[in-house]
């Protein structure tokens, strides 16, 4: 699947610069290295696998993610396209690039970058970048997939965030919140032509903003990014993802949408993180960082 690089890579605000404090470093556990996704799994979903002791879940639609690349604008985007049929009320069943939990227990760990994780994050981590390796931590947490079913995800945040984050995503986790998919950015993933129909949760990302030369609050791993397609980006007539304007209506509520008084801008605001979907111009809904702007 094509994470969205518009949630990690370009579609967040040009408003979400930030300089992180020093802060003492925080306590890790190990977690074990996961399976370097293929360029297959990088670009489809795909259905979970059949040996969950459960029905497989019924009504989802085959559309085919990130099979269709847009024409690009002069801007280097895609083309914003009319949201196709299958994806107006959006309910895809999660890849699992992770084993997924062996129940239904929320499982979390915290641990530094190591090599097989760096070779994963490719160019989302240059030398260059303002923040060193050695303070960003991957964290993995369990979540619930609009299939209904438990997942693992990944997400790469700064150090003086991970054990916030990790809370968080146990707050959604108890709510049943769902989330497509949640792992975090490649080469594979920054090199592909947009399609405008990503859905990949994550965090770190090095890039700075756009129309600037400061770097994003993803860029020191105090960015989050919540299901892009549900909690599109807009700015003018630019839609991130290209594909998703069917969820600029926020008044028509569908599954993996956040709203105002929700709990995933509650979990968030409770650690101090501000939401995009509070903002004017732009309105980056899939949103939050540690910044005020």
């Amino acid at each position: 699947m094509v994470v969205l690089v518009a949630a990690l890579a370009t579609a967040c605000s040009d408003a979400d610069a930030v300089r992180p404090s020093d802060d003492p470093g925080a306590a890790t556990s190990a977690a074990p290295a996961p399976r370097a996704a293929s360029p297959t799994d990088q670009h489809r979903n795909a259905a979970p696998p059949a040996d969950q002791n459960r029905p497989a879940h019924r009504g989802f639609s085959d559309w085919d993610v990130g099979a269709r690349p847009l024409p690009l604008r002069a801007d280097g985007f895609g083309r914003v396209l009319p949201t196709p049929r299958e994806l107006r009320d959006r309910r895809l069943p999660t890849t699992d690039h992770l084993s997924p939990p062996p129940d239904e227990r929320f499982r979390s760990s915290i641990s530094r970058i190591g090599p097989r994780i760096r070779d994963r994050m490719g160019t989302s981590w240059r030398p260059s970048c303002p923040v060193g390796l050695r303070d960003l931590r991957y964290v993995r947490v369990s979540f619930w997939g609009l299939d209904d079913r438990p997942h693992t995800g990944e997400v790469i945040v700064h150090r003086r965030a991970a054990h916030d984050i990790e809370h968080v995503f146990a707050r959604l986790y108890r709510a049943r919140f769902p989330i497509e998919g949640m792992r975090i950015a490649t080469s594979l993933d920054l090199d592909a032509r947009p399609t405008g129909d990503g859905n990949v949760s994550g965090g770190f990302v090095c890039r700075q903003i756009r129309a600037g030369s400061s770097w994003s609050a993803h860029s020191y791993g105090l960015a989050v990014d919540i299901n892009p397609f549900q909690n599109p980006y807009q700015r003018g007539d630019l839609v991130l993802p290209e594909r998703a304007s069917s969820y600029l209506n926020r008044d028509r509520v569908r599954p993996g949408m956040l709203r105002p008084d929700g709990v995933v801008v509650r979990a968030f605001a409770d650690i101090g993180w501000s939401w995009g979907g509070n903002w004017h111009t732009p309105i980056d809904y899939m949103h939050f960082s540690a910044t005020n702007g």
